[in-house]
């Protein structure tokens, strides 16, 4: 169970109740022991990275190759590539990221540098996701993922406007959306503001060295997802940026939908600190009452999704690969529950998705 490095102890978690962190890791630890299997990645998760990049390549090469010509099918294709980036991002980018794929570093950074692949950089994904999200799980302004998004009111303590009235409406639209401010936009006002706080520094890493691998995945992405098929197909500029958008957007919609539901939904919770920037409860417990499991008993949607579904167990144990999750929830939820600790979970994905538009509209009533 591990709580990321930031740069600064800007909140402080409680330490009541650590009998229950150290029992939690206790029965975890003891599972992996008693039962001889690596915390890491494992024949399923290679199938898994394998059909992912698939997913994503093949439809490319039948549109390069001008092995597919309508318009209907290259839409398809572009459909079916949103899909395979979106599993990159939620099954195979994301566990090595956190160090989960692999016991290997350089394994976890090269696979985790497929996110440059796809247009992004996994520098600033990990800053904002591993550092930021999973330290201060819905924390206003320390959590980024629910910081004011203009439109978008993810939290109670953001400042609220008239049109928020209406964002349990419009918000499916703009989640498509995420993706493609993050290739265009986010990226580099990201790595501004973290050049200026000090977190590139507190990640001991140079202003110099972000920039120029932020330079080279643009410049990397633009070649092969926009240069190479204008040069090999008779398609024009604006039909492969048609394309992208398109594919970008299938991906955006399904990591929104797949990301908020696990701490933007009712019954979860925005702890606030006290003056002196403390909090109650320590930072195992705070996971608990911010972050909501669904869907667990699908076994389709837990392997596309990474098992996110399992999003209590992802943020209490980030540093193990998500194909154990479900063996672990087990011992998660019967330790919680022994402990008289919160085990927030909804029996269905759609459930989980109804119970955040639910939310987007309470946070929209009012202020």
């Amino acid at each position: 169970m591990t709580k990321a490095t930031v740069p600064q102890a800007s909140i402080t978690f409680g330490s009541s109740r650590r009998d229950f962190v150290v029992e939690l890791n206790k029965r975890v630890n003891d599972y992996f022991r008693s039962n001889k299997i690596e915390r890491h990645c494992n024949a399923e998760m290679i199938v898994k990275t394998v059909v992912m990049f698939l997913l994503y390549f093949v439809p490319y090469v039948l549109i390069i190759t001008n092995t597919v010509t309508s318009t209907a099918s290259l839409l398809g294709l572009a459909f079916i590539m949103g899909i395979g980036l979106a599993g990159i991002g939620l099954s195979v980018m994301h566990d090595a990221n956190h160090g989960a794929y692999s016991k290997k570093r350089w394994v976890n950074d090269f696979i985790g540098y497929s996110l440059n692949m796809l247009g992004a950089t996994s520098f600033n994904w990990k800053v904002q996701h591993n550092v930021l999200h999973h330290s201060y799980t819905n924390i206003f302004e320390e959590d980024e993922d629910i910081s004011p998004r203009g439109a978008l009111r993810m939290a109670p303590q953001s400042e609220w406007k008239p049109v928020h009235r209406y964002q349990h409406l419009y918000a499916w639209f703009l989640y498509g959306l995420m993706t493609i401010v993050w290739v265009i936009f986010k990226d580099f006002s990201r790595l501004i503001k973290y050049q200026r706080n000090g977190l590139l520094h507190a990640q001991k890493t140079t202003v110099a060295a972000q920039w120029a691998v932020l330079a080279i995945t643009k410049i990397v992405y633009i070649a092969y997802a926009f240069v190479i098929p204008l040069m090999t197909t008779d398609l024009l500029w604006w039909q492969v940026l048609i394309g992208l958008i398109f594919m970008h957007y299938v991906a955006g919609f399904i990591l929104a939908i797949i990301f908020q539901p696990a701490h933007v939904v009712e019954g979860t919770e925005y702890p606030e600190p006290d003056e002196h920037k403390s909090l109650e409860h320590n930072w195992a417990i705070h996971q608990l009452l911010t972050t909501t499991n669904y869907g667990n008993g699908s076994r389709l949607l837990s392997w596309y999704v990474g098992g996110l579904n399992f999003q209590i167990e992802h943020h209490l144990f980030p540093h193990i690969c998500h194909v154990h999750y479900r063996k672990i929830s087990t011992i998660v939820k019967a330790t919680a529950q022994e402990f008289g600790l919160p085990y927030k979970s909804y029996k269905t994905f759609g459930g989980a998705v109804m119970a955040h538009a639910r939310m987007l509209k309470h946070l929209g009533a009012s202020q």
